[in-house]
């Protein structure tokens, strides 16, 4: 089924809005909608617009942080990761798919801040403890991912079974 354009909008409008009202750190739907999109857009581009422009959006109101490109190219991780799975059904491939995203994101983010950063020393307790320092914001991470990929792939199931046109009998 091809997916209406309004619909990539609404997913964009989501993520910006989700990211912009009060909620636990990390408990965000752009890894799901990164890998939805990565799963149902025809052209990758599309899912990497998606998700880059929920990113700019919210951004744009939020104030753009030191760091905010490595927080955008981890983001991009689903959709790729989405686009592996695409000819994949079922949500064992899906939960596993989300997983990964969650944990890419966690493992790219946290090196990064201890790579660019001076909160941490350069060596690999220095990098120990600032995965360690993450892991809170990991399960957040994780819960909000589980929630999120449900909500969007369970919904759109959902509401392609409804608008699926209807067989007649022969």
């Amino acid at each position: 089924m091809k997916i209406p354009k309004r619909l990539w909008i609404a997913l964009v409008i989501l993520g910006a809005c989700v990211r912009l009202v009060p909620h636990p750190w990390n408990f965000t739907p752009m890894m799901a909608i990164g890998l939805f999109a990565g799963t149902h857009a025809r052209k990758t581009s599309t899912g990497v617009l998606a998700i880059l422009l929920a990113l700019v959006l919210s951004d744009a109101v939020l104030g753009f942080y030191p760091g905010f490109w490595y927080v955008y190219a981890a983001a991009l991780i689903p959709v790729l990761l989405g686009t592996l799975i695409r000819d994949r059904s079922g949500a064992r491939v899906i939960a596993v798919a989300a997983l990964a995203s969650s944990l890419s994101f966690f493992l790219i983010t946290n090196f990064m801040v201890w790579a660019t950063g001076q909160m941490y020393a350069h060596t690999i307790g220095g990098l120990s403890a600032c995965y360690v320092a993450g892991i809170p914001f990991y399960r957040n991470q994780v819960l909000g991912d589980a929630f999120y990929t449900l909500a969007i792939f369970g919904g759109y199931a959902v509401i392609h079974r409804l608008y699926q046109p209807s067989r007649q009998a022969a």
